[in-house]
């Protein structure tokens, strides 16, 4: 038996479908700044309504139906938020990245050793980071110094 796969375009268009996805990779159904009241057993929360520019707006509704349009939000037991796959997967993201950085011409990141203990972690790479220079947040502000550029980008031979 054949796999038979219809799928018609998205009526927002790609980006539409990304900001919706993203809601429930990023984010909880509901966040504690949107609910407004609870007050005779009815819940008040903001919501924007794209539909009018995007204006905030405060809708009221029964508990139970708060609580039912928040369940369907839940993700079924077993599946997690956000899932990383391509160069992220987990299986192959050491090798994957270790390549990506060879073939933008990049140092390879190295892990952390018992000697650099003391130094702060990469964020990238959770390896040591050395520090190369200090700019304070007034140099940064006026633009006192020129950022240097990485030893790699300047090698173009």
């Amino acid at each position: 038996m054949d796999w038979v796969v219809y799928a018609k375009p998205p009526f927002g268009g790609a980006e539409h479908v990304l900001n919706y996805l993203a809601r429930y990779t990023h984010r909880v159904a509901i966040s504690n700044h949107r609910l407004v009241a609870f007050e005779n057993h009815r819940v008040s929360f903001r919501w924007r309504d794209y539909a009018h520019g995007g204006k905030n707006k405060v809708m009221t509704v029964p508990a139970e139906e708060f609580l039912r349009r928040f369940l369907i939000h839940v993700l079924p037991k077993g599946l997690v938020r956000i899932r990383h796959f391509g160069l992220f997967a987990n299986r192959r993201r050491a090798a994957s990245l270790q390549r990506c950085r060879s073939l933008l011409g990049m140092q390879p990141c190295l892990g952390r050793t018992a000697t650099a203990a003391s130094q702060p972690p990469c964020p990238l790479c959770s390896g040591p980071m050395i520090v190369v220079e200090h700019i304070t947040a007034q140099q940064l502000r006026y633009a006192l110094i020129p950022i240097r550029q990485p030893a790699y980008a300047l090698d173009s031979s």
